[in-house]
């Protein structure tokens, strides 16, 4: 078996092992990227080796929960572990929305390992032209 070191990824493993793995009441973190493009935000998340089923999204209010559970591959009976890097258990990211988000209308895709979030921003919250009345004495906003 070919092997390559890599102190700093040892450093990680040795930390991860440490702390031991996320629990529903102590999850790990998730790494995630966020992005506006157009007219929604987008926030992709890394899952990899998490099945559809094991993620779970809520908004409550303007808070927006993602927890995803790794759990063991099962493995024949006389199958002896040689390397275990791959992180299991619980892992999960808070984040605050914006009042301008539209949060009845999240969309959620999961591809290769990557959840991708799709959240509109809000109608109330886009730029609009305001008119002015000549002579009225009053402004109307059009949308």
């Amino acid at each position: 078996m070919l092997m390559r070191t890599d102190p700093f990824r040892e450093l990680d493993r040795l930390a991860q092992q440490l702390v031991g793995p996320g629990t529903w009441s102590k999850p790990s973190a998730m790494p995630m990227d966020a992005y506006r493009e157009g007219d929604e935000y987008v926030v992709a998340f890394d899952v990899p080796g998490v099945t559809a089923d094991a993620i779970d999204i809520d908004v409550e209010r303007n808070m927006l929960t993602v927890r995803a559970e790794r759990r063991p591959v099962a493995k024949a009976d006389d199958a002896q572990m040689e390397l275990s890097e791959r992180p299991l258990g619980v892992f999960s990211r808070q984040i605050v929305l914006a009042d301008t988000l539209d949060t009845e209308h999240i969309t959620a895709d999961y591809d290769a390992g990557v959840l991708t979030l799709r959240i509109p921003i809000a109608e109330r919250a886009k730029p609009r032209k305001i008119s002015i009345g000549v002579g009225t004495g009053h402004k109307e906003i059009s949308g």
